[in-house]
């Protein structure tokens, strides 16, 4: 049986250059584009948020890398964001496993919405 265009490698190949270019244009902006892609795919959606967690974490650290070389943070505030930053990705990485995936779906496409109508008005 043929895969489809949506189950081959080059699929994957193409949303991790799209993720990656996403993520080094906007800093970790990767997410957005994989999830519906993942779930486009027919990955079921915990799976596509948690998968796009595993792409996003590493294509950060190269982000990373290459955005310290030219632009020095302010340490000072940004290490401010880290303990509850860490709080927080615990206490949302338990919601995914007991929220149902429609729901969780209403709450990406809300935030994604929120950012955009943000971003429009600026």
């Amino acid at each position: 049986m043929e895969k489809s265009w949506k189950q081959s490698k080059w699929f994957y190949g193409v949303l991790g250059a799209a993720a990656g270019f996403l993520n080094g244009l906007f800093g970790a902006g990767g997410g957005v584009a994989v999830v519906p892609l993942l779930e486009w795919s027919g990955l079921e959606s915990k799976k596509a948020h948690a998968t796009s967690i595993a792409v996003i974490l590493p294509l950060c650290v190269f982000s990373a890398l290459f955005y310290l070389r030219g632009i020095t943070p302010p340490w000072q505030e940004a290490l401010w964001y880290l303990p509850l930053g860490i709080v927080g990705a615990i206490l949302g990485a338990k919601f995914l496993q007991k929220v149902d995936n429609r729901l969780l779906r209403r709450i990406f496409g809300g935030i994604i919405l929120a950012s955009a109508v943000r971003l429009w008005l600026r």
